[in-house]
């Protein structure tokens, strides 16, 4: 098998506040932007990494789900604890101040693990933690 990792799906209630984060602060690409009614769809990913995306869309949009449902997700959403991606560079120190600057909510300072990765971590501007390892 040849597998790669093309999209992943992260929560955004606020359209523009969660792209620039993505596109002003972590330096993504926008690859697409679609919308449908209220609602936006926004595509973004690092440059010269065409095969990975992250794909910004509206919460709790599936019509299936009942209101308690949406109001489980909008509550986890505001705990920072119903989505998160972690990200590598080989520039963990400098990315995170960069990130930090970019006023991005700090959830931890670069440190060492006990299992071996060295990380930061951050919230994004909808609540999903952003935990970026140092690449080895």
């Amino acid at each position: 098998m040849d597998l790669i990792i093309r999209n992943c799906f992260l929560p955004a209630d606020d359209p523009e506040t969660s792209l620039a984060f993505y596109r002003d602060v972590l330096g993504f690409e926008v690859r697409l932007d679609v919308g449908y009614g209220a609602m936006r769809w926004i595509t973004v990913g690092p440059p010269g990494q065409p095969e990975t995306s992250i794909v910004l869309h509206p919460p709790a949009a599936d019509p299936g789900l009942t209101d308690d449902e949406r109001r489980t997700i909008a509550e986890l959403m505001a705990k920072g604890s119903y989505a998160s991606i972690v990200l590598a560079t080989p520039d963990l120190d400098g990315t995170f101040a960069r990130v930090q600057e970019g006023g991005a909510e700090v959830v931890q300072e670069p440190m060492d693990q006990p299992y071996g990765l060295r990380d930061c971590a951050f919230r994004d501007p909808a609540g999903n933690m952003v935990r970026i390892n140092q690449l080895t």
